[in-house]
Order: structure tokens, then C-alpha cells, then sequence
């Protein structure tokens, strides 16, 4: 089976979720037997990844994947033409959207990794309200298209099948879910005593967007630090721009930004507990990156964390601030958990388990 593979998110965001999604399907996709993967993307001229990947002639920018007029370019001058002269019978996107505009050939398949539909659902961060708008509706018409035309879209979660089914319930019957692939992190943990943390923190890791609903955690934090008095630091890793502007002043509270992996891996290891207060959320990679290092964690209800959690670990309403307060008083002084056995349930999401899920997706379509 000759497969192609969008690669644009793989070059132009390597270090994003999605980026990261984008190398572990090359990797899954190359696994499987009998087949041969091409590479379609972007790049400037005369950029060396050129020589991995079929590019337009015209020069564009490796990070252009959000930008509409190149967008359009790529996948309706570029990609039609280039995937049937690759030969090209199985084509993958995984950037929400992304697949070819214009007529599907016959005999050519396509698949779709859909993350999720926040972009379409939840209040994003954006410059303006004009652009917010103005990508939302953009978004909604490549999405929309990209499910019409597709044969198969992949999933990380029951909870994004069952967002997608109730925004678009015409397209239940392409749905699969196919949980991401969180790798364990290479190497050893950086030496981070330059980063100035505090010898006991709680962590947040991904913090940009509104619905991560960070402004409501910090603010339930603080009252908590207040009444308890075992409550440790708070370090954010990813920015403080959705805060309060008297909230970014708060003792004990640390903002940290465009750490190394191994950095991140050091944060990781030495936080009491990872807290994720999304009100949505389509996977939640920090949670099993915590998970992966022994880290326990506890997370807000009603999204795709309670199906990646450890059943055990502790749970709250991302809308009941006083529960939330207290629960981080008892979590204060409690005893610590078995690190092993979180371990363990983050295995469910490695590499061999990743491939096995995308191969059973991919024998259904041969």
C-alpha cells in the first residue's frame, strides 16, 4: 500500500502536540507491512527538507500550516496532482483538516486525525475578535470538508468521537477511536536549579487557552494557600497571558516558558502533583507525560480525562471552586502514590500500543 502523509505539522510545529502526533503516525505508518510512505508538504527553497518530502515549487514558510491563502494553495493547486503522481492509494492529514480540495480520485482513500473541535466549540486565543471569528468560520468549512471526504477519521479519545458526532452526526459511521502515542522522555533530566523553582511545587503544564481554565484554578489556588497551610508553589509551565493581571503577581506562584525537553522532564519528576483543570479537553498529554515519570495527578471531570486517568487518582468539577479548594487542602498532606503503578497505566499509550491501534485502523481499510 503506497501511503502518503501530510508532514507539514512535523516540520513546521516539531515540538507541539500535534507536531509530535505527526512523527509517532511516520513512525506507525512505516511500520506496517507492505507498506511505502511519502511525505507531502511545505518548505522554503532550498531548504534540506526538501530532499524527504514531494513540496510545491513555490516557496513557503515551514510554520504557513495556519495560514489560509497557503493552506488553500497546498491542498488545492499542490496536492491533488502530486498525490496521483506519487501513486498514492491511502492519504493522511492530521492537523484537524487539511485534506485535498477538488474531486477524490478513484481508488485514492483518505484519513483524517481529528484532535478535536475547539476550534469550532470552545473560545480560542486570538488577536482579536474579528480574527477569532473570521477563523472560526474558515475552520468550520475546512473541517467539515475534510470529514465529508473522508474515508476514515481517527480520534485520541471517546469523548472527541462523541463532540464530533454531536456537532456533525452524519459522520458517526467513519469514526474510530485511535488514543495518541506519548513517548517516555529521552535521556536523563536536565539539571534545572537555574530555573529558581521552589523545593515543593504543584505543576500545570499547558496553560494558553481559555478552556485550560487556568484563571479559575490560580484563583482557588490562592484562597487555598490562604486557609491551608501546607499548600505548596504553583509553577506554570506555558504562560501566564490568560491571568489576571493581579494574579501573575501572586507569591508563590512561578510562570515558566519554552522549556527543553529535558527540562520539562526535571519539572515533571520533581512536582508534588500535576493538576489539569480543563473544562474540554480532547487527550491531555501532560497528564500521561506526569503519569510517565511517576508523577500523580489530578484532574477536572466531564472531557477525555476521565477516560485517561488512573481510575484512582483524584478527580473535581472544573465548576465547583469551594470543592476544588478543599480537595487541594486534603491533597496537601496527602500519603504519596505508588509511583510505579502510574507507570504502568501510561504504558497504555506507548509506542507499541500506539501502532498496534493505527495498523488495526489501517487492515480495515486495505
Amino acid at each position: 500500500m503506497r501511503i502518503g502523509l501530510d508532514y507539514r505539522a512535523a516540520v513546521g510545529y516539531p515540538f507541539t502536540g500535534i507536531g509530535r502526533q505527526n512523527f509517532a503516525l511516520e513512525d506507525a505508518l512505516r511500520s506496517f507491512p507492505g507498506a511505502s510512505l511519502q511525505l507531502f508538504g511545505v518548505a522554503p527553497e532550498g531548504h534540506p527538507i526538501r530532499r524527504r518530502i514531494h513540496a510545491p515549487r513555490w516557496s513557503a514558510p515551514l510554520a504557513s500550516v495556519h495560514r489560509l491563502p497557503e493552506r488553500l494553495k497546498f491542498e488545492g493547486l499542490f496536492l491533488p496532482g502530486a498525490l496521483r503522481d506519487a501513486g498514492i492509494e491511502l492519504y493522511v492529514a492530521n492537523i484537524n483538516m487539511g485534506l485535498p480540495l477538488g474531486r477524490k480520485p478513484a481508488g485514492l482513500k483518505y484519513v483524517l486525525q481529528l484532535h478535536d473541535l475547539f476550534q469550532l466549540t470552545q473560545e480560542n486565543h486570538h488577536g482579536s475578535r474579528l480574527k477569532a471569528r473570521l477563523y472560526r468560520y474558515t475552520d468550520r468549512l475546512s473541517i467539515e470538508h475534510s470529514l465529508k471526504v473522508a474515508d476514515r477519521v481517527w480520534l485520541p479519545s471517546q469523548y472527541s468521537a462523541d463532540e464530533t458526532t454531536r456537532v456533525f452526526p452524519w459522520v458517526a459511521p467513519k469514526l474510530r477511536v485511535v488514543p495518541v502515542r506519548v513517548d517516555s522522555f529521552a535521556g536523563e533530566p536536565a539539571d534545572i536549579s537555574a530555573l529558581a523553582l521552589p523545593e515543593r511545587y504543584w505543576l500545570c503544564v499547558g496553560t494558553r487557552e481559555p478552556r485550560k481554565n487556568m484563571v479559575w484554578f490560580v484563583d482557588a489556588w490562592q484562597t487555598a494557600r490562604r486557609r491551608y497551610p501546607h499548600i505548596p508553589a504553583l509553577v506554570l509551565v506555558g504562560g501566564d497571558e490568560v491571568l489576571h493581571p493581579n494574579q501573575r503577581q501572586l507569591d508563590g506562584l512561578h510562570v515558566r516558558r519554552g522549556l527543553s525537553d529535558p527540562e520539562l522532564h526535571a519539572v515533571y519528576r520533581q512536582a508534588e502533583r500535576l493538576w489539569q483543570p480543563s473544562r474540554a479537553e480532547g487527550f491531555g498529554l501532560p497528564v500521561i507525560e506526569a503519569l510517565r515519570v511517576g508523577t500523580p495527578v489530578a484532574v477536572a471531570t466531564g472531557s477525555s480525562l476521565d477516560e485517561i486517568t488512573p481510575p484512582d487518582s483524584p478527580r473535581f468539577s472544573p465548576y465547583d471552586g469551594d470543592a476544588l479548594i478543599r480537595l487541594m487542602g486534603v491533597l496537601s498532606t496527602a500519603s504519596a502514590e505508588d509511583p510505579q503503578h502510574l507507570r504502568e497505566w501510561s504504558l497504555r499509550y506507548d509506542r507499541p500500543e500506539f501502532e498496534r491501534r493505527v495498523h488495526a485502523a489501517l487492515e480495515e481499510l486495505r
